[in-house]
């Protein structure tokens, strides 16, 4: 019985592991990936010693099995809560709405408007690039002043320059300024 609540923990813990290592594999974070990668095998070897050492029942099999399916829905859910990554969101809109695109930029978000020509009339649509961490924010934004809006979100691979990038290396300053300041005071 120790056995099978061992080979169902080492699951649980194995398939978040085997998620996050993809993840950061499909991101180029190689060094985390790898680093995963390692504890990974070593899980899944042990894991699997365990399920063909002795008598191999059929017990021992099916919460192997389980515990992999209970492993998935776990990691998606740590992934979900890390949101690696950015995520670039296409809203478009039947009418340009100055509101949204004020409320969009004073919160931070980087926000690029075209104007289109559709079917039957103009159409506008807001190309913004954000974290993953914040697409609900985003889309909770968006959804409160335009309901009606058509929304796509992709994941970019990779981007260079632009407000966001800039964004970030001002946040980065300003919390080096800000850790730099802490210092000084400690040490008076």
């Amino acid at each position: 019985m120790i056995d099978i609540l061992l080979i169902f923990a080492l699951q649980l813990v194995y398939v978040p592991i085997l998620t996050l290592r993809t993840i950061f594999l499909v991101k180029n974070m190689s060094v985390a990936a790898s680093s995963f990668g390692f504890l990974e095998a070593l899980i899944y070897v042990f894991g699997l010693a365990l399920v063909f050492s002795g008598d191999q029942s059929l017990a021992s099999m099916l919460v192997y099995a389980l515990g992999f399916g209970v492993g998935l829905y776990i990691g998606s859910k740590v992934e979900n809560k890390l949101a690696i990554g950015y995520t670039s969101i296409v809203v478009n809109l039947m009418e340009i709405n100055e509101r949204l695109i004020e409320i969009l930029r004073n919160e931070g978000f980087g926000v690029t408007v075209f104007e289109g020509m559709g079917r039957d009339s103009k159409r506008y649509q807001l190309e913004i690039l954000t974290k993953r961490n914040r697409e609900d924010e985003l889309l909770q934004i968006v959804e409160e002043l335009e309901p009606r809006a058509f929304i796509i979100s992709y994941e970019p691979r990779r981007f260079k320059g632009g407000f966001l990038v800039k964004a970030m290396k001002k946040r980065m300053k300003k919390k080096q300024r800000e850790a730099s300041a802490e210092t000084l005071q400690s040490n008076n």
